[in-house]
This record gives C-alpha cells, structure tokens and sequence, in this order.
C-alpha cells in the first residue's frame, strides 16, 4: 500500500555544513565596508543645563500652533527635567539610561517618572499625556537618544511630523517630494518609511544627510530581533533615502544585499562545506578546482565541488575510515558506486514522523564522469608539473564502460517524449483558461475598487462584499466572501493571474529558458528594418546564457501583445520601467539594476521574479485548470516543457530544424531534434506514404482483393505450422522440411 505523504524534505550529504557560517562572513565583510555610526557619550545638547534645556525646548522651533499643545509640551518637558535631574549622571543622556525606562517595553515606562513624581509632590492632572509630549521634545531636541530596541517597541504617531519641524525641515521635505511622485495608494507606505528615518535620527542624531548606509542595516537587524513579523514596510526607507542621493555609489541597490544570501564562495568555502577528514586530499581537491576555475561559470564549480568532495569523497570516508589516497580498493570503489545509484532524502507522513526513503539516481553517471574526469586531469597535468601531480596519479576506478550513457539518453529522450505528447494537446486549454482567469481577476479588482467598503460587489451574485479594512494599505483591495467570511486579496489574485499569463505566454510564444525569460528587459525589445521593403519588424534581443550565445527572436503580434501590456503594467508615473537589481541564484551575485520586465512591486520595492515564483505561478495557473495526466495526477508544467513544446510543434508545423535551431540557441542541431517530441500519429502516417508509394511501382495484379478460398488457405497456414520440437518458420506456401512430414500439431 502506498504511504500518503505529507511533504518531503531533501536529505542533505551525512555531513555537517557549514555553508550558513560562511555566508555570515561574507555578510560581516559587507558590513565592515558599510559601518554604522557608533553610539555618541556627549554633545552639546545632552550636556545644557536644566535652565538651558528648557529654554532651548520651549522657543522657536519647538512652539507648536496650539495653545493647549504648547503648554503640555512645556509641562511635560518641565516634569521630565524634574526626574531626569534625580538620577546619577553628567548628562541628560546618562540620566535617561540610569532610570531604567527602556527596559520596560512600550509605553508603560511613564509609569516610573509617574509614581516618582506622585512621590515627590501633588499629582497633577495630565501626567501620562504630558509625559509623553516631554519625552517627543526631549527626542526631537537632541537631548537625549534612546536605544534603537526601545524606540521600536513603541508607537511613534507624531514623531516624523515633529522631527520634520524641528530637525530637518529640507530634508524631510525631499522626502515629500519623493513621496508626491509615486502612486497615490503608495502615501501610507512613505508615512511609515518617514517614520523609520525619524527613529534613526532619534537614535543616531543628526540630520536626514547624516545616516549612513550602516545604520540601515543596523535597523534593519534591530527590526528582526524585536518584531516578530517582517514586511516591506520595514525595508522601504532605504529604498527612499537611497533615492535622495545621500548613500555612496557602491552602495547596494537593495538592503535585501546585507542578507545571507551573498555573494560566492571561495574554493576553499565550497569544498569545506562537507567537512573533509584527510587533510591533503582537502587541499588537493581545492588545488584541482583552482586549476579548473578560469574555464568554468561559478554555477559548474559549484556542482564540481559537490561531486568530488561531497559526493565523491566524503562518502569514500564514511565508507573507508581513515582513507589518505585515491587509490580505491576495489571493495570501497564498489560499495561507492553502489551508494552514488541511490538518492535518500527524508518524508513526513500523515503521522509526523521522519522516515528516510530512497529513489534512483538519474544523474548517477554523470556524477561519474565528473570523477573520471577527476583522475585523468590529474594524470595528464603530472606529466606537465610531475612535482605537483605525480604523488596523486593512480589507476581510475571508473572505466569507461561505465560512463557509456546510450541507453540513460534513450530512456531521458523517451520521458522527455512522453512529457511533450501529454502537454502538448493540453496547451491550447491551458492558454485559454489563463487568458480568462487574467480577464474576471481584472474584472473583479475594478469591480470592488468601484464599489463602497461594507457593499456587495457587482456581478458576484452576492457572493463577495469589499472589506472594510481602514488600516490596510492603501494599494491592496480586499473582499469578503458572504457565506463563509474569509477574506480575500484581490489585488493579489489579480496580480498573480497576470503574471502567470504573461509567463505562460512568454514561454510558448518564444521558447527561450527560463533563466532567459527572468533577464529579459525593456531593451531587449529592438526593432530591425528590412533591408528589401524597408519594413520594420520588431525584435526580442535574447542575452546570453547556457551556451553564451546572444540571439534576436521575431516578435509575432500575440507576443508583441503580451510585451506592451507587461510594459504598460510596469511603467512608473515617469513613463520608465523601475530598475531592479536581481540577484543571480545560480552566480550568487547580485547584478546591477535593470528595467527588467519580470519584477513585481512589493511594498514600494519593485522585485525581479525568482525562478521559484515563476515555478508557483504555473503550479497555481495549473491548478485552476484542473487538468490531470493519464493517471489522474494534477499535470504540472515546467518552464522547459514550454520550450519543448515550441520545438516539437514548430517542426511538426515545417519549419527546418537548423532554424529551430538558431532561434533556441542551440550549438548542435542534434540537441534540437532531441527536444522535438515523435508522435505514433507520425510514424503511421509516414509508413502509409511510403506503402502507397511502393503500390504505385508495383503491378496492379499483386495488389488485388484475395478471394475466400485465397484466404482461408492463408489463415490455415498459421494452424498448421505447429510440430512437436516447436514452431515450424516456413513461409507461406513453401512445403515443410520436417521429419513429420507435413505440418500438423502432433502430441
């Protein structure tokens, strides 16, 4: 009985890896090029008199228009003076950090100057209130600087209007500005981004000009460690003052950058990942790698480094403790190559318990070839740097009968087939029920956009009503479904409706890879003038990739549909697709920003598409469908099934295959006419042409309709081949040679 699985979890190599460690010191090295600002002890504000600092804090430009306003500011910047002055310190800074209030989260520290006053004199009315607007005058003014923890623990309503009136007037101006030139639905985004940039002044001192790179991430670090939820909100300001121009040109474009996802890794990092016991055979393999790093993109490399010290080597330790030479007993190497045919990974079942299951490898020998090619590198370059190479040259324990991958090439060309006959038909289903999904997704959003909060969306037959939701953002339109009360995002809904379409489109209507559709941008769309008619026909300009090879695409009119609308989506208040920066998950580089036509807005940050979320929009798109396979399973595209299927019905439609070729971007044509999928419709068609050639050279008497008794004796022919010893192979009408004499059944 099958086991119904919950989810799986991909078992990693029976190591430790310490790849999470590495990233943290490639992060620190960033970090170090980009400090924060250290924490100050003293500045002239901190260091006034109390007759000083109430003077300073109740002129201009800390009157406020209000009467009522003005006098409880004074009031509470009075009463605060009053406590503060009771506690050790030469500054009102150590004061402030000798009272305790910041270990106490939000806004119950008014509860300690509170009862101390109430302690030390009548207790006037107002106290909380005034203590409050003392503490905003106290911030605003330099006086003192909380910790960055304390500050985000509480609610700052006010603290970016008022920083604006009393700290930096132009620079939170600029920001303003910044804000007007975005999308309206975007104004709340700007607030919270304001008041971010309020926090660090608060914090750090100084004007908006001060911050630096470094007290971002600071924020951003303290952010995570003191909310439990994240969010774009949280990173928008550094988008925003980037923007003003006060970073460095180095600076990263996103602050996303300071993640552990950065940057390659070394050699040595690659290969110390799986933790290598013997020493010398460490170093000997980092050394190979070194030699072979100048011929090979960082993503072969990386799959290098895994084959020969993960899979390779790692395994021959656990196998043979102690291990100090590539010299493999033959019982290691057997056990090794054994071991190399299985994957183990671990499922959880309906249970919850871990169970570890295996499944063919199907990669197993090209894992082999990487280290056959291992052993004959390093026997070739001993003859070249004997001294370097020579103590390592041993016998290959692979031969090359066991690399020979004919018949894996046969059975991966059979599933790619099967793959392509199954999706192909459906294709035109799937195209159809995406383009309709994008259109009622529309419908809908700009139905309930139209729609009063609290009121029953048109055309939904009652079924949704449009949330009332104040403190949503102002960007994101949401429904409740009648019946049953769950919210949904519609604008998200129709976002991801969008996005699966133009991908689905994108990827049929080119055939290009999936790495190749994420790095298309707003200039690979050219245009090329004939030189015969003069006509000028659109382009799609293809950057290199796998085979390095740039190329140009004809653009039809449902692609050059499917590109005006993605970048009529795109384009910003300016009329400019928004650059972004992408980072690269094969190079684990981040590259420089781009008009990328897959990037979507998070937030107030516009994102490139992964290949994981490209991978989800097809997954959900198929989902909607409900189309199943032969066996009844929910049919999944992949992003090369689409590419596949261009292939497979642009030859199947006539064109040549050496042009197929040139618009894939294939070296060898012969890759081509693998990913072109052979029909049986194709094969009967093509015996019964060559059968009706054949019967029009032939006399016509040959092929004339046999009589019944012709007939008879044919069928009978097949009842009297059989013989004691078998099966006789005469043909028919030829006598028997038998020693039974004439074919019957005997026995």
């Amino acid at each position: 009985m099958t086991a119904v699985v919950k989810h799986t979890t991909r078992k990693p190599l029976e190591i430790t890896n310490p790849s999470a460690e590495q990233a943290k010191a490639r992060n620190s090295r960033l970090r170090e090029q980009f400090p924060a600002r250290a924490s100050q002890r003293w500045w002239p504000q901190t260091a006034q008199s109390p007759e000083e600092t109430l003077r300073h804090l109740t002129m201009a430009p800390f009157l406020p228009v209000a009467n009522g306003t003005r006098a409880g500011r004074r009031r509470g910047v009075i009463k605060l003076l009053r406590w503060l002055s009771s506690r050790p310190g030469d500054t009102w800074q150590q004061r402030w950090m000798a009272t305790g209030a910041e270990e106490v989260s939000g806004a119950s520290w008014v509860e300690i100057p509170k009862w101390w006053l109430s302690e030390h004199g009548p207790s006037p009315s107002h106290d909380r209130e005034d203590l409050a607007s003392g503490l905003l005058m106290l911030i605003c003014g330099d006086v003192i600087r909380p910790a960055l923890p304390w500050m985000l623990t509480r609610s700052h309503r006010y603290l970016a209007s008022v920083m604006a009136e009393t700290r930096d007037p132009h620079g939170f101006a600029r920001l303003r500005q910044l804000a007007a030139a975005g999308p309206a639905s975007a104004r709340q985004d700007a607030q919270t981004a304001a008041t971010r940039i309020a926090i660090l002044l608060a914090c750090k001192g100084g004007r908006i000009d001060d911050i630096t790179v470094g007290d971002c991430v600071e924020l951003i670090d303290t952010q995570r460690r003191v909310h439990a939820r994240g969010g774009q909100k949280k990173v928008d300001f550094y988008l925003r003052l980037r923007a003003m121009g006060i970073f460095p040109e180095d600076a990263p474009a996103t602050i996303r950058a300071f993640g552990l996802a950065l940057g390659q890794s070394s050699i040595e990092e690659l290969v110390d990942r799986y933790q290598i016991r013997c020493q010398p055979v460490r170093d000997m393999i980092v050394d190979y790698l070194r030699e072979r790093q100048p011929s090979l993109d960082f993503t072969s490399l990386d799959a290098i480094s895994r084959t020969l010290a993960g899979l390779f080597w790692a395994r021959i330790e656990d196998l043979a403790p102690g291990i100090d030479s590539l010299r493999l007993p033959p019982a290691v190497a057997r056990a090794w190559k054994d071991d190399l045919k299985v994957k183990r990974r671990n499922v959880v079942g309906p249970d919850g318990k871990s169970i570890e299951v295996t499944s063919p490898r199907l990669n197993a020998k090209d894992e082999l070839m990487r280290v056959r090619a291992f052993y004959l590198d390093i026997a070739q370059w001993a003859a070249e740097e004997p001294a370097r190479w020579g103590p390592w040259v041993v016998p290959c324990p692979i031969s090359d009968d066991e690399i020979h991958k004919a018949k894996e090439r046969k059975r991966r060309k059979a599933r790619m087939d099967q793959r392509t006959r199954e999706r192909l038909p459906v294709l035109p289903i799937l195209v159809s029920a995406t383009d309709r999904r994008r259109r009622e997704a529309a419908g809908l959003l700009q139905a309930a956009r139209d729609t009063e909060p609290g009121e029953l969306i048109p055309g939904t037959d009652g079924a949704l009503r449009r949330t009332i939701a104040p403190k949503a953002a102002g960007h994101l339109t949401w429904a409740e479904e009648s019946s049953s009360g769950r919210r949904r995002n519609l604008s998200y809904e129709e976002e991801e409706a969008f996005w699966a379409f133009a991908v689905i489109e994108v990827l049929r209507l080119t055939g290009v890879r999936n790495e190749e559709l994420l790095e298309l941008t707003h200039h690979s769309v050219t245009q090329y003038r004939l030189p015969s008619t003069g006509e000028v026909v659109p382009l799609l300009q293809i950057a290199p990739s796998k085979t390095d090879t740039e190329r140009l695409l004809l653009v039809s009119p449902e692609l050059a549909d499917v590109l005006s609308a993605i970048i009529s989506r795109l384009r910003g208040p300016c009329g400019m697709v928004p650059l972004v920066a992408a980072y690269d998950v094969r190079e684990k580089v981040w590259n420089p920003p781009m008009p990328l036509l897959f990037q979507r807005g998070v937030g107030s940050e516009h994102r490139a598409f992964t290949p994981t979320a490209i991978r989800k929009l097809l997954i959900n798109a198929l989902a909607a469908t409900g189309l199943t396979n032969a066996d009844g399973e929910a049919l999944f595209f992949s992003p090369h099934d689409f590419r596949r299927i261009f292939v497979t019905d642009a030859i199947m439609n006539g064109l040549p295959p050496h042009i197929a070729q040139v618009i894939c971007g294939h070296k060898n044509i012969d890759t081509t006419i693998g990913y072109k999928a052979v029909y049986p419709a194709e094969t009967i068609e093509a015996h019964r042409a060559f059968i009706a050639r054949r019967r029009a050279s032939r006399p016509g008497e040959e092929y004339r309709i046999p009589t019944e008794e012709e007939w008879d004796a044919f069928l009978s022919h097949f009842e009297k081949r059989k013989v004691s010893i078998g099966t006789c192979a005469r043909a028919f009408g030829s006598p028997c040679i038998h020693p039974h004499g004439d074919c019957c059944r005997v026995g």
